[in-house]
């Protein structure tokens, strides 16, 4: 098994280059929210019983100014 398909790894994987530290309440966030995504995706692919594949290097990049929505922490 690739290193990189089990969660934690991909989660520190992505996280690695905003250089958070890993005890901030930031990096916890990010973390929460990474693992919620691919935790469902993990229960769509089981449901549906075969593999989902998702490349995210095709995916637009989006900002997201979560103070303009009163979400900001």
């Amino acid at each position: 098994m690739d290193k990189l398909e089990r969660p934690r790894e991909i989660i520190e994987y992505c996280l690695q280059p905003l250089g958070l530290a890993t005890n901030t309440t930031e990096y916890k966030e990010a973390y929460r929210r990474l693992e919620h995504v691919i935790k469902t995706l993990q229960v769509m692919a089981a449901r549906n019983n075969k593999p989902v594949a998702v490349d995210f290097s095709s995916l637009r990049t989006i900002t997201i100014d979560e103070a303009a929505h009163g979400d900001e922490f």
